[in-house]
Parts: structure tokens; C-alpha cells; sequence
């Protein structure tokens, strides 16, 4: 079994359980950072883009939504908190937060390392219908590089 490995012990979980399995290329961007990967699973994994994270710096803190939470698309849901600034995450689809990163309590800073591969949440789509007319909505990592960078 293949083991994810971090400077502070997370070396017991699989990368699965840390990392997004996708690359940043089937990704869907929001105006406000966020990125969106649509898995397997029928979830949709949230994290920040690279512009995201460098405009905030080294990461300290990471608030999370709470568990069975059901958030709007673009409603301010979670937090997170560097050096340099705060800045709030924004659900980039409508559903309920059926997971949450729990490395990030003791390890945010994995969001500056890797931040196409950390996910910060995990969203239970309302419906199929929403979601496709959702993630319609957000950008391509493409239109997001013109608009933001990458």
C-alpha cells in the first residue's frame, strides 16, 4: 500500500485520503479561487488554485465548514489564513460538505506545496441537474489562466 509522505507524520495515510487523483487540467476554476474536480465517486473536491496560494503566502490556518453543512455555489463557507492575509473559500457548487481534509489541522502549509493536488473539502451535489449547470458556470483552467493565472 502506497503511503502519502509529509513532514509531519501523514505518512500512515494513502495519498487518496490528502491528495486530489486528477490533474489541474480537468479542473473547473471559480472567480474566486477555488477549484473544483468532479471524481469518480460522484464528489466534487474543492481546494484553492496556485494564484490563490501564492497571493496568500504561507498558510497557518485552515477553517473548515462544518460536516453535513449544505452550501449555495458561491457562498462564503470556510476560511483560511496566512502570514499576509485571510481570505474566505467559496463553495464553487451547491450540496453538503460530506468530507473534510483533516491534515490540513496540523499541516495547512500543504496548501503553498501542492495546491492543484491538496483538498481542502469534499461537496454531495444537490442533483446531477444543478451540478451540470454549475460547474457550466465556472472556468477551464484555460480561461482561468487568462483571467487570473494560474
Amino acid at each position: 500500500m502506497a503511503h502519502a509522505i509529509t513532514r509531519r507524520g501523514f505518512d500512515l495515510l494513502p495519498p487518496n485520503e490528502i491528495f486530489s487523483m486528477n490533474t489541474q487540467d480537468r479542473f473547473k476554476f471559480a472567480q474566486t479561487h477555488e477549484w473544483a474536480d468532479l471524481e469518480d465517486d460522484g464528489l466534487v473536491w474543492v481546494g484553492i488554485s496556485n494564484h490563490a496560494q501564492e497571493a496568500l503566502g504561507d498558510v497557518m490556518f485552515f477553517q473548515a465548514p462544518k460536516l453535513g453543512q449544505q452550501v449555495k455555489q458561491g457562498e462564503a463557507i470556510a476560511a483560511i489564513e496566512s502570514v499576509k492575509a485571510a481570505s474566505d473559500i467559496h463553495a464553487p457548487v451547491s450540496g453538503e460538505i460530506v468530507s473534510l481534509n483533516e491534515a490540513l489541522d496540523a499541516t495547512p502549509e500543504m496548501v503553498n506545496e501542492k495546491p492543484y493536488g491538496v483538498w481542502l473539502f469534499k461537496i454531495k451535489p444537490s442533483s446531477e441537474n444543478n451540478l451540470v449547470s454549475e460547474l457550466d458556470q465556472l472556468m477551464s483552467l484555460e480561461k482561468y489562466s487568462t483571467t487570473a493565472g494560474s
